[in-house]
């Protein structure tokens, strides 16, 4: 099962959005962000899970807590009901209608739309995958983690056919251990700092997909001081030449890149893939 390789028979490229598409009144991580990412040309949703202390999961990323809901508290020690009760803040830190997600409530509002990639829920990967069994999901599902020896134990042990990308730092020094592994490895999402990192070299890239890998690249910035793909970012997109960000990305060969601008990513892919191939859209 590799619905991330059917669909980028059909898109060459693919835009992965991160947490959505929040701005203004509307918070990430949500189903609203969410739904207005698709409508903007996103193939993935980005989002983060966490687990109540009485065993539900839901959508946020946890350490936000004081900018996304004006509260110093940690989720993770809260009961589901408590988490209920709470409710996002805008840009400007006035209160917002929306609540918090049930990872429940995200499935089944997308099932059969896109892709969904998981993140942040390693520590709980038994539950997410009984939950996304129950809903006949995992089709959908992108599961991305660092190598560690133990995620790998757990990737083979629970969700063995489920899509599964580590996340390679600056080099790979897993593929050959993971292909050996009960482990659906559809690709690698790459992280580098430097044009010179081994993952972001022609070869590397010519290699894993000759493999039949697929290579995820970030143009989201978190912080400016840690470049997730050598500084060909968002920023660099949309202020000078989106040639030097995105383009670049592309250039290089990369199958997905990560935004946090969809609908300006997805408008200058769109229009780069037509011009170099017309005949496909």
């Amino acid at each position: 099962m590799n619905e991330l390789k059917s669909l980028l028979q059909k898109k060459k490229v693919l835009i992965a959005a991160h947490r959505g598409q929040p701005g203004a009144d509307i918070p990430g991580n949500t189903i609203p962000a969410f739904e207005i990412a698709l409508r903007n040309g996103a193939d993935i949703l980005e989002m983060d899970l966490f687990r109540t202390i009485d065993g539900e999961i839901f959508i946020f990323h946890t350490g936000k807590e004081p900018f996304q809901l004006d509260r110093h508290i940690d989720l993770t020690s809260m009961t589901s009901q408590e988490v209920r009760e709470l409710k996002f803040v805008n840009v400007d830190f006035s209160q917002t209608e929306q609540g918090l997600n049930t990872f429940d409530e995200i499935l089944e509002h997308f099932k059969g739309k896109c892709i969904l990639n998981l993140d942040r829920c390693f520590g709980f990967l038994d539950s997410v995958i009984e939950t996304v069994e129950r809903h006949g999901m995992k089709e959908q599902v992108l599961l991305k983690n660092a190598p560690d020896d133990i995620s790998l134990k757990k990737v083979e042990t629970l969700a063995p056919d489920y899509m599964f990308m580590p996340i390679y730092k600056e080099v790979d020094n897993k593929t050959e251990i993971i292909e050996k592994m009960n482990i659906n490895y559809v690709g690698a999402e790459v992280v580098f700092a430097t044009e010179e990192a081994q993952i972001a070299q022609d070869d590397y890239i010519r290699k894993m997909h000759m493999n039949g890998k697929i290579l995820w690249s970030n143009s989201i910035v978190y912080d400016y001081k840690v470049p997730l793909a050598a500084g060909h970012n968002d920023n660099i997109s949309l202020t000078q030449n989106p040639d030097l960000g995105w383009g670049w990305l592309l250039d290089k060969g990369f199958d997905i890149i990560q935004t946090d601008w969809t609908p300006q990513c997805s408008n200058y892919i769109r229009d780069r893939v037509r011009t170099l191939q017309p005949d496909i859209m």
